[in-house]
């Protein structure tokens, strides 16, 4: 038996300029960072030669093409694994539309614990890239590839896109202390908007051309914003900024959040923006939807002593309590010493 655990996302700045039809004109970067909430996959064999799968639903087939859901289906082919398996599929949280990067976050984990199964080991960069062909490539979603590659290699990532197609994942050193920072100032509410991503994804997809010029802002905000994390006090000088790197940290959310509601139609609508005006005047600093947006998970950043007043005027939401992750997926079982 084999189970991987792969942590979901969250996605700070930048994103949307990891679309092809973006960097292939110009190179995107985002700054992302996985977080302690996780898809778990466990495979093993099966006694008999069909194909068991269990998620929301159980399938049970004797071929590969039979299988209804297309993200396990396109993995079992890609890593070649024909008969006598079965997969399950478990979740910390509400996936479906939440714009943590769960589908990506799935592709990546059944891949990683199909290979292993096979005795087949695959960097986190590997596991990676091969997520993106499934999804892009064999599937056709109108996504981009930061959520493969941030789920695949974990921590608090800067991420950038080239027009070749290479990816470069660095990653974001900070202190102790800002990590603290982000643990405790940042709220997570779950909307329970539940949406269909790829129609926001598609019509956002169509309008990079018209947009380009809003990407190009949010992608200005990720060298400030991995600055802030890395020296906050050098920002402050530099920008000649008047208030605490706190607020600062805020305020960069809010500006992602104003630029990517321009993106397509149905990012925002009136009951979205009633959440985020709530939050405000409640004392958040800054915040935006996670993923393609039109529900989902809502970000947050505010200062400790605002929490209470901003749970209050979102009382009706579920707020999912969460810490920065340092890893990507990986195997916890059998433990490996």
């Amino acid at each position: 038996m084999i189970i991987t655990q792969t942590p979901l996302r969250i996605s700070f700045v930048g994103g949307g300029t990891d679309f092809h039809d973006f960097y292939h004109k110009e190179a995107g970067e985002v700054i992302s960072t996985t977080i302690d909430k996780y898809i778990y996959v466990i495979v093993k064999e099966r006694y008999d030669s069909r194909i068991c799968i269990n998620y929301s639903k159980r399938e049970v087939v004797q071929h590969i093409d039979q299988i209804e859901h297309e993200l396990i289906r396109e993995v079992i082919r890609k890593t070649s694994i024909t008969c006598s398996i079965d997969i399950t599929i478990l979740a910390d949280i509400p996936t479906h539309g939440s714009g943590l990067g769960s589908s990506s976050c799935l592709t990546v984990g059944l891949l990683n614990a199909l290979y292993v199964y096979q005795g087949i080991c695959k960097t986190a960069e590997n596991l990676a890239q091969e997520a993106c062909e499934i999804e892009i490539d064999v599937l056709g979603k109108p996504i981009g590839k930061q959520d493969q590659y941030i789920c695949a290699c974990g921590g608090l990532r800067h991420i950038q896109f080239q027009a070749d197609e290479s990816v470069i994942v660095e990653t974001v050193l900070i202190s102790e202390y800002m990590r603290q920072v982000l643990n405790t100032n940042t709220l997570l509410f779950y909307t329970g908007i539940k949406r269909q991503s790829t129609d926001i994804l598609t019509e956002q997809k169509e309008n990079i051309g018209d947009n380009f010029r809003h990407l190009c802002k949010m992608k200005s905000l990720v060298p400030r914003f991995k600055l802030l994390l890395v020296n906050p006090q050098m920002v402050l000088r530099n920008f000649q900024y008047p208030n605490t790197g706190r607020e600062m940290f805020g305020d960069l959310l809010h500006c992602n959040w104003e630029l990517k509601r321009n993106l397509a139609s149905k990012i925002a609508n009136p009951q979205i923006n009633q959440i985020y005006d709530a939050a405000r005047e409640a004392g958040a600093l800054g915040g935006k939807l996670l993923g393609a947006g039109g529900g989902g998970f809502f970000l947050f950043s505010a200062p400790s002593e605002k929490h209470a007043a901003i749970r209050k005027s979102l009382s009706g939401l579920q707020e999912f309590p969460f810490n920065l992750e340092r890893d990507g997926t990986k195997v916890i079982f059998p433990i490996r010493h």
